[in-house]
């Protein structure tokens, strides 16, 4: 047992070594991106509390790579004990179907233009205004979102809501022998919590939050937050970040074509 447990240890490890890169790299273009959207009084209030913008992107960094380290190392024993864990590769039979879904998904998410966009000034301001090309917020939202999101989102608050339930409902049962309702549930409530992390940029990017923003919010990431959640289940974390980083490819790259 002491081996088996030093052995998912290790393999933890080095998985969040690995990610530091991808979150030193995403989170120094993730907060560039939203640095530059605050409201000038809520940026000063950011560069008073720790001297200067350079500083506020520096914090920022460190916080995101001690995020990844955090949640990546536990996020992967907890996959491993609850049976979500794969071995991190890609094959042609899952991906494939991963490859579609995430690209149909990629349309369907750009379409927040033309429909929102029309509801909500603001949302459809923010298309026109985003025009112009820009690598950092491409990297941002396929670095920081597509990786550091599913780290903590699908590999560990998922994977952990998984044996809460587990623990709680189903104690006599092995690994192998939780039920598909334990992964469902904690795939919705994860979805949920991921799109309610979403509000506090929301807030910041208009100011405020009506009811209309707010079902936006639950709408577009809680609905592909529960695709990633379920392709992270079938296929492996590897797959749900890849999707992820697809949705946002695809959907950007429809959004610099039109606009």
């Amino acid at each position: 047992m002491k081996s088996i447990m030093n052995k998912r240890a290790g393999r933890a490890f080095l998985f969040a070594l690995a990610l530091i890169p991808i979150a030193a790299i995403g989170g120094y273009f993730s907060v560039r991106m939203l640095l530059s959207s605050l409201d000038p009084s809520m940026l000063e209030d950011a560069i008073s509390k720790v001297g200067s913008e350079e500083m506020v992107m520096v914090v920022s960094v460190i916080v995101t790579v001690v995020y990844a380290l955090v949640f990546g190392f536990f996020g992967w024993i907890l996959s491993e004990k609850t049976g979500l864990a794969r071995p991190i590769r890609f094959q042609k039979k899952s991906l494939i179907p991963v490859l579609v879904v995430s690209i149909i998904g990629g349309v369907i998410f750009s379409l927040d233009a033309w429909t929102f966009g029309r509801l909500i000034p603001e949302v459809g301001s923010g298309y026109e205004a985003a025009g112009v090309f820009d690598i950092g917020t491409w990297i941002a939202s396929v670095l920081y979102g597509g990786v550091i999101e599913e780290v903590m989102m699908r590999l560990f608050c998922m994977s952990l809501l998984v044996l809460i339930g587990w623990k709680l409902f189903f104690r006599g049962r092995s690994e192998t022998e939780i039920p598909v309702g334990c992964f469902v549930v904690a795939n919705i409530l994860s979805a949920l919590l991921f799109a309610a992390g979403h509000l506090p940029a929301t807030i910041m990017t208009f100011g405020g939050l009506t009811p209309l923003l707010v079902f936006r919010c639950f709408l577009m990431n809680g609905a592909f937050g529960l695709i990633f959640g379920r392709i992270y289940r079938k296929h492996g974390i590897q797959y749900a970040m890849l999707a992820h980083m697809l949705f946002h490819l695809v959907s950007r790259t429809i959004w610099l074509i039109a606009f």
